[in-house]
């Protein structure tokens, strides 16, 4: 069991720790480290047990905001996720778009010619 060397609020430790979660035991040790500073820094120097009493104290209040702050993500995401799948149930809506039939529009080319050719003729007698 392999024995690390940590520092917390100025104060040298040896913990042990299972083989392979040393960098878990010091990522957890700078946390607590940076806590304890700022009560080094506030109070100077305090007993060794109320400096890690009160740094894991502190620790564990911002814990417990962010598991409330993920709660409140979580019913967040499950409201978005059933609005999200009430949109898919939702059959989307049937646009018809009216074909004019090549009958009418031939008819009206052949209106449009011969309303051209009355409107020459008559521009010919005026003129």
């Amino acid at each position: 069991m392999p024995e690390v060397q940590i520092e917390v609020g100025g104060r040298v430790f040896e913990v042990a720790c299972q083989d392979g979660e040393q960098h878990f035991l010091q990522s957890a040790a700078k946390m607590l480290d940076a806590e304890a500073r700022v009560l080094v820094e506030q109070a100077g120097r305090i007993p060794e047990g109320r400096m890690l009493l009160m740094s894991g104290l502190m620790l564990a209040d911002k814990t417990a905001g962010l598991e409330d702050r993920l709660r409140e993500m979580e019913v967040k995401l499950a409201e978005v996720e059933g609005a999200l799948e009430e949109a898919k149930s939702v059959e989307p809506a049937r646009v018809e778009v009216p074909v004019v039939p090549a009958e009418v529009t031939d008819t009206l080319s052949e209106l449009t010619a011969r309303a051209e050719a009355v409107a020459e003729l008559v521009e010919e007698k005026v003129g």
